[in-house]
């Protein structure tokens, strides 16, 4: 049974109404997970600061916690003794008040004791002998110091109160540990979209089976699940179903009761065996079937019981392609990334002429070695092109040949 397509659509309308769907089939939602497990995740609110950090005045320095006032006129050739009344380490505290005249010796990151203001730096300071009794124990200072001189004061990087991080933020080890810092230990991230993955075809077999005639393994889930995955979803690879009408239409219905996006691989062009859009006819309905793009042309997209649908194309290279060009900003938008954190490009000069059809956006696969950028000439079901190829480059309707030498952008896949 054949079907001819949709109307064929311009690139940036099929943008345009992917994400109006999504947009109109989800709402973000949120889940408190914990820190332990936050890595890669993405804020949903604002978080602040539920502390000073840091806590306390602190030693930024190894030494003697004094009066500034006792250091005044004090260098190599005019020391001062102060006579060392406590020795506190980082995680210590001290009830004595250091007076004029006194100080407490410290380590890095203790809290300075009452009435110092001060840190002289143990390289500053000389002590000819340690005694075990305090009430003798001295110090020579050789320095002298200005108010708060290596301290860091109550709040000096963060004020309760303050935002610390923002919403929509990548929790890389860093920001995780700026919250840490703060004694939290559940964050509010955004819940990752449920995305199933379904391939089709009869000449498709598992990694687990044995490769026979006519047979191919399946390249698309496992691609696409990863592809979703960097995308701050969760791919789930739902199995292969043969080229059968009422086998595929069970299968999109039982998977949409368990997962918010489906996408299915194969089976959108108008061929005989391409059951696809009849199913979503059916179901639901179909809002695109046909995109003037190439590689990619038998894109579909269509919304059964509110949640929405997409028919990639087999071919893993057009699969790819138009999985990173038209689902991922939708889902990466739904899943809390920034739209300037969509995709990364880098600019690049041509090695080789590109040639492109007339009429069709074309997505032309190309590697690249420092600052020039090569071309992939190889059809769309050429799977191992996939291993040198960075991404791609846009090559407008309009044109016919990009010459050698050109610069072209190139957006890197995720």
């Amino acid at each position: 049974m054949g079907v001819e397509f949709l109307n064929i659509i311009e690139t940036d309308e099929a943008i345009d109404i992917i994400q109006e769907k999504f947009d109109e089939c989800y709402t973000a939602e949120s889940e408190i997970i914990d820190i332990a497990e936050s890595a890669n995740r993405i804020t949903f609110k604002k978080i602040e600061s539920e502390i000073d950090f840091p806590p306390f005045n602190r030693s930024l320095k190894d030494g003697f916690a004094i009066k500034a006032e006792d250091s005044y006129g004090v260098s190599e050739e005019n020391p001062k003794k102060l006579k060392i009344i406590d020795f506190l380490e980082a995680g210590s505290f001290t009830e004595k008040t250091v007076e004029p005249g006194t100080c407490v010796e410290i380590s890095t990151g203790a809290p300075i004791p009452n009435g110092a203001d001060a840190v002289v730096m143990v390289e500053f300071s000389y002590k000819s002998h340690e005694n075990t009794d305090l009430e003798d124990d001295e110090v020579e200072i050789l320095t002298s110091v200005t108010p708060s001189q290596d301290i860091g004061q109550k709040g000096s990087d963060v004020k309760k109160g303050q935002v610390i991080l923002n919403e929509n933020i990548i929790l890389n080890p860093p920001k995780i540990g700026v919250i840490a810092a703060q004694g939290i230990d559940k964050v509010e991230v955004y819940r990752k979209p449920k995305v199933g993955i379904i391939s089709t075809g009869n000449e498709l077999l598992t990694n687990q089976e044995e490769l026979r005639p006519g047979k191919i393994y399946d390249v698309n889930s496992e691609m696409i699940k990863a592809g979703v995955n960097s995308c701050g979803a969760e791919g789930e690879c739902l199995g292969i179903v043969r080229d059968n009408y009422d086998d595929l239409k069970k299968k999109i219905t039982e998977s949409l009761k368990e997962c918010d996006i489906l996408l299915c691989s194969g089976g959108t062009s108008a061929g005989a065996g391409d059951n696809i859009r009849h199913i979503l006819d059916e179901l639901g309905e179909v809002y695109i079937h046909g995109i003037a793009v190439q590689p990619g042309k038998p894109t579909i997209l269509g919304i059964v019981d509110g949640k929405i649908v997409i028919g990639l194309p087999g071919n893993p290279v057009s699969a790819i392609v138009i999985f990173n060009v038209f689902v991922a900003p939708a889902i990466k938008k739904l899943a809390g990334y920034k739209a300037e954190e969509e995709h990364e490009t880098i600019k690049g000069k041509l090695a080789r002429r590109i040639h492109s059809p007339i009429g069709r956006m074309q997505y032309q696969l190309v590697r690249v070695e420092g600052d020039t950028v090569y071309p992939i000439f190889k059809d769309s079901g050429a799977i191992f092109s996939l291993a040198s190829a960075a991404g791609y480059t846009k090559v407008s309707k309009q044109t016919e040949i990009v010459e050698e030498g050109e610069e072209v952008e190139v957006t890197l896949f995720n």
